[in-house]
């Protein structure tokens, strides 16, 4: 029997630590897949297939970061309503957001997929390439639905405080990916369209899976025919939290866009620096984002239970976990950077490492803004603020179109190095009075609903 957690008592520290964990984990095999993925496609069908993957990573990424942002927000609601201790009304948010999830994967799955050629054509792809990237991107653009439950699901499940479920369906969806990429690359030989229908229906899978446990093992989520029904007025609340958060990663995707668009007109060298520094860099992020995560379900617990206090006890636990692991993460980086940019170039690339070790040595300065980014933002809108927190993400957009269209002309590769954190240091800017906004409006809500029971 899986169990669900309430985070609303006990010491913070501990509590977004433990939870913090399965969801690093989660990440760290993420990113190990992708690299994986890459590898596979580029080892067994060449450098033009891996090229048609990644033209359009970018484009892949602003859709489904759309998508995933909206699953996030649709856990809130459930998080708050199961630290309120409201059960009912939990099951009828769930029951609404899988209806929302199911209309709008489909729409978005059929808009992309008829826009799949005039995208390819507006970002300019080469002829020898486009065929490869038409279908690639077809099939993953079919595939939104699949994508979709998976993390609605998963973001529902880490609601109730559990996120040790949602990894070991991850590790399945995981492994599962890599055997049938394996299978209908070499086996079937279906090329870069395989690679995509192994992703989409491994996500299929570990969605129904996930679906099945879920309705199973928690007891709290099984629902009666009137938690069944649509109910437009919990809608329209899943819409006004999940919307802005969908937005503010396509929002951030735009600026991602522009930069990457800017270090594309510096030449071969500076492609292979900033595709290996980002590569690592991900690896090292995974748990700034994981906590701010963790974050995200802590507090909309703690908002549903009307205590504010907590919300603020667990940023002070937060930043401090973060400050320990971004000390770490310099030493670590400041130390081996050129040694990790080795696992992609020949060691005789030397200005590709060099360009590279820089890349990572301005950016792991800049973690602990980017370390309070996520823990702020994902609190605020665990609180529900989700309009807020995306204008975070605006921030972010505004200052790397600002460094592609103004610095890099004028400093080029150094310009492009101070990209990210330049948008860290925008948003944290705005974050700040925002949460300090947020919780002193949550003091005075909770303060007037405490008046009212007396």
């Amino acid at each position: 029997m899986a169990h669900s957690k309430e985070m609303t008592s006990g010491a913070s520290l501990p509590l977004i630590f433990n939870f913090t964990i399965p969801l690093l984990l989660g990440s760290l095999l993420q990113q190990t897949y992708s690299l994986v993925d890459a590898a596979i496609v580029g080892k067994f069908l060449g450098i033009n297939a891996l090229a048609s993957v990644g033209a359009s990573t970018s484009v892949v990424f602003l859709i489904l970061g759309f998508c995933n942002g909206c699953c996030g927000g649709f856990g809130i609601p459930v998080a708050q309503k199961f630290g309120a201790h409201d059960y009912v009304t939990m099951r009828r948010y769930v029951a609404v957001s899988l209806k929302l999830a199911a209309l709008l994967s489909v729409i978005i799955a059929l808009i992309t997929s008829l826009l799949c050629a005039f995208i390819l054509w507006v970002m300019q792809t080469p002829e020898t390439i486009f065929d490869n990237a038409y279908y690639y991107l077809l099939i993953t653009f079919i595939g939104v639905p699949c994508t979709f439950f998976y993390n609605l699901l998963s973001s529902i499940i880490r609601a109730l405080g559990d996120s040790k479920t949602p990894f070991w369906f991850l590790l399945f969806s995981t492994v599962l990916n890599i055997l049938l990429d394996l299978l209908c690359i070499l086996v079937f030989g279906w090329g870069v369209a395989g690679a995509a229908i192994a992703t989409v229906f491994s996500q299929g899978v570990s969605a129904v899976l996930c679906y099945l446990y879920m309705n199973r093992k928690f007891e709290i989520l099984r629902m009666t025919p009137s938690d069944r029904k649509f109910r437009p007025e919990l809608a329209k609340q899943l819409l006004y939290i999940g919307t802005p958060m969908g937005l503010q990663f396509s929002i951030t995707a735009i600026g991602s866009i522009m930069l990457q668009s800017a270090n594309n007109a510096l030449g071969t060298a500076c492609v292979a620096a900033f595709t290996a520094g980002i590569r690592i860099k991900m690896f090292f992020l995974c748990m700034l984002e994981s906590l701010g995560i963790a974050m995200a379900t802590y507090c909309g617990q703690n908002y549903g239970a009307g205590k504010p206090e907590r919300i603020w006890q667990g940023v002070k636990s937060a930043t401090l976990l973060m400050v320990i692991y971004v000390v770490i993460v310099n030493g670590i980086l400041w130390g081996f950077a050129e040694r990790f940019t080795l696992l992609f170039v020949d060691a005789s690339e030397h200005e590709i490492i060099e360009k590279a070790a820089l890349f990572l040595h301005v950016s792991v300065s800049f973690f602990p803004f980017l370390g309070m980014l996520c823990i702020l933002r994902y609190s605020i809108q665990g609180a529900g603020y989700t309009n807020l927190a995306m204008f975070s993400g605006v921030a972010e957009m505004i200052a790397r179109i600002l460094v592609s269209v103004v610095a890099v002309p004028l400093w080029g590769f150094w310009a492009i190095c101070f990209g990210d954190p330049t948008a860290w240091v925008f948003a944290v800017i705005f974050l700040v009075p925002a949460f300090a906004y947020m919780y002193r409006r949550l003091k005075v809500i909770v303060a007037r609903e405490r008046a009212d029971k007396m």
